[in-house]
């Protein structure tokens, strides 16, 4: 029987309950497909601060690098805000996706059928959405240098860099291009090149990069036109290439055509080790503890990490076929229904799709 070690970040708000579905649906189906996940939770973000004054323990990054994935469910809370930058739960999201080396952020965006009507945009416009957006991770504005805050004589003045090399456009790029490769062999890549040197780099390492990929149709798009594309005509996207600002900002937007952030799941990736499978959503410490939380996102998360990370995938399409079946039912939590109170909670909708799971 094989095994794996599994690393498990509840975090913060919603988290734990999400965690908790999601650890139960994998038991139940790592015992169907014969193999066995060993899990371990660890501290991370404002409720590793409130233990250890750290929002990434050392020993949290240990036991994911020596993890066979790592599972995260989601972090932060407005009551950390005022905290320094390096002391935030946010820092130590960041930090992991470093010290992991997770240099690719891979978000699916697909329509489930029967939550076609839940999204804002008419149905025409976004039933045949399948795209995946494909976000650089570790370089760019956010870890960028020099950055900082300087106080003059009259004023404050603070400061951001944004940074690439070739090597990690390059290394990126090859992602997406071997992702779509295997899909319908279309890439946008995403840039501000008409201004921006840093995107005109970008520009010019993806048409190299493109040279070793002929199959596949590569397009450049300026990133506030890629915004209003997204809203205007989504399902023109295949791959959407594009650096970690600028994916940052598409990826959540994309998020929002399926009608609930709360159904989307990523993968963040390096060349070898363990990947970080997570939702899309934040903590929502707002809902946390009331049995509101949507668990799909998390659910999904696993799927993606029992497909590419420990190469299930039998394993994998039975959860989001499970997923599909409870939907098609019209079940649903509350962020997909509206004003109505007629919903699931957290724990009601992961009970469903476990049932779904045992009876396929």
């Amino acid at each position: 029987m094989k095994k794996y070690n599994i690393a498990l970040l509840p975090g913060d708000g919603i988290g734990p309950e999400i965690t908790k579905v999601t650890k139960k649906l994998l038991q139940t189906i790592s015992n169907k497909h014969d193999f066995e996940i060993k899990f371990e939770e660890h501290l991370i973000g404002g409720t590793a601060i409130d233990e250890t004054g750290n929002p990434l323990p050392n020993e949290t990054i240990e036991a994911c690098r020596n993890s066979d994935g790592v599972l995260m469910a989601a972090i932060g809370n407005p009551r950390f805000d005022k905290l320094p930058r390096e002391k935030r739960p946010e820092t130590g999201l960041l930090k992991l996706r470093s010290d992991l080396n997770l240099f690719a952020n891979i978000r699916p965006v697909k329509i489930f059928p029967s939550l076609v009507n839940s999204s804002t945009l008419k149905s025409e416009i976004i039933e045949n959405v399948d795209l995946i957006v494909v976000r650089e991770l570790t370089g760019g504005i956010y870890f960028g240098q020099p950055k900082g805050r300087i106080k003059t004589e009259k004023s404050e003045r603070a400061f951001n860099t944004m940074s690439y090399s070739t090597e990690e456009i390059r290394r990126i790029s090859k992602i997406a291009f071997e992702l779509s490769s295997n899909r319908k062999k279309r890439i946008c890549s995403v840039d501000k090149a008409n201004v921006l040197d840093v995107s005109q780099l970008w520009r010019d390492e993806v048409n190299k990069i493109s040279l070793d990929f002929p199959q596949v149709e590569l397009t450049h798009m300026y990133v506030d036109n890629a915004a209003m594309q997204l809203v205007k005509e989504p399902s023109q996207f295949d791959v959407i290439l594009t650096g970690n600002l600028f994916g940052d900002i598409l990826s959540d937007e994309a998020a929002m055509l399926t009608g609930s952030i709360g159904m989307l799941a990523s993968a963040s990736l390096n060349i070898d080790g363990p990947g970080l499978y997570e939702p899309v959503h934040g903590s929502a410490p707002d809902i946390a503890g009331q049995n509101k939380a949507n668990p799909i996102a998390m659910i999904l998360s696993a799927s993606m990490m029992l497909r590419i990370g420990l190469n299930e995938n039998d394993a994998a399409d039975d959860i989001e076929q499970a997923v599909n079946s409870v939907l098609d039912k019209g079940h649903r939590t509350s962020d997909l229904i509206g004003k109505s109170n007629d919903y699931l909670g957290c724990d009601q909708i992961g009970e469903k799709i476990n049932d779904a799971i045992q009876a396929k």
